[in-house]
């Protein structure tokens, strides 16, 4: 197990990787606003299945590792009455307040370590929704899990929707599955070094590989996410596997093909009332 020390040097050296990655989402700023101004959604099929009839229940939705707001601020479009984005990113925080600034919509923004979320939030949220990529980047998940469970209000309910662990085994460019030489060990428990994005993501910025920001990416087994979710002290209520990407992850494999295996699962769970 990963020391204290150890967890706060990857996230602060992961919060300088995002800080960099945000230049994509500043680049796309307007474009966002406009989608969200016309009422837009950025959810995913499987997403929409757990997310209804938010008008009714959800006043407060909290978003953990919101990046740069435009799913945060999909929740408000979707029925939320109130969101609240908080991102380890000074410039992703940046961007999402623009966006809501614009929008005029009720929204409230900190940045911090997602381990550092704010105690004045505690017990206030109906919803907490995180995902599609986030947990990658957090390094202790039992101490993610329980600033979970702080943050919701008795019977709130947890909303993850999260690349599956199996998909992360693969490699990107090929036309078949093939292990990553890095990624495709399963078991592997330490985090994985890396520079630069994906080119189907945020791309190169313009730069080489080698004069990005160092990252450090955590991968997650199943057990282990669920058994986070469980010692927190979470009622599962439902857990789903899916063959939809959230992002165009194998751009040269057939689709069909890709959606043979598991690519996203869905984790439904309540604080107990």
């Amino acid at each position: 197990m990963a020391s204290s020390d150890e967890v706060r040097k990857w996230h602060s050296d992961n919060r300088v990787g995002w800080n960099e990655g945000a230049a994509a989402y500043e680049a796309e700023l307007e474009e966002r606003i406009e989608f969200l101004r016309a009422g837009g959604q950025n959810f995913c099929p499987p997403e929409r299945e757990f997310l209804t009839d938010l008008s009714t229940w959800c006043h407060r939705a909290i978003h953990l590792q919101c990046a740069g707001g435009t799913d945060t601020l999909s929740l408000w479009n979707r029925g939320a009455h109130e969101v609240v984005g908080v991102d380890i990113s000074d410039r992703m925080i940046e961007v999402a307040r623009k966006k809501s600034a614009a929008l005029q919509a009720p929204a409230h923004w900190f940045r911090s370590d997602i381990l550092d979320t704010p105690t004045e939030l505690d017990g206030t949220a109906d919803l907490v929704y995180t995902g599609r990529g986030a947990l990658c980047w957090i390094m202790d998940l039992d101490a993610w899990a329980q600033v979970v469970v702080r943050l919701l209000k008795p019977g709130g309910k947890l909303y993850l929707y999260e690349g599956h662990p199996f998909s992360d085994l693969w490699t990107f460019e090929d036309k078949e599955y093939v292990l990553d030489p890095e990624y495709g060990d399963y078991f592997n428990a330490r985090p994985i070094d890396s520079e630069g994005w994906p080119s189907t993501y945020i791309g190169d910025l313009g730069k080489p590989i080698d004069e990005h920001a160092l990252k450090h990416e955590r991968m997650w087994r199943m057990d282990e996410i669920v058994n986070a979710a469980l010692g927190s002290g979470l009622k599962l209520l439902k857990i789903k596997e899916h063959p939809d990407l959230f992002w165009n992850r194998f751009p040269n494999m057939d689709p069909a093909n890709v959606r043979r295996l598991p690519q996203t699962l869905s984790i439904w769970a309540e604080k107990p009332a």
